[in-house]
């Protein structure tokens, strides 16, 4: 009974998953774009910037 519940409930996510995926197309692939952003590097020493400026001291 309970595998039968648990795969009920997993055929309604993937039915669920397919709905949004036909009425919202655009949706994914505009969070993908947001996940594969590039984080900011500073230009003089190629560190990551936190904040406004890089420990090096130069505006990154």
């Amino acid at each position: 009974m309970l595998l039968k519940t648990i795969l009920v409930f997993l055929l309604a996510m993937v039915l669920l998953g397919m709905i949004g995926k036909a009425l919202f197309p655009g949706a994914m692939s505009r969070g993908m774009k947001r996940i594969t952003r590039r984080n900011p590097v500073c230009k003089a020493c190629g560190r990551y910037v936190i904040g406004k400026t890089c420990d090096c001291g130069k505006k990154g």
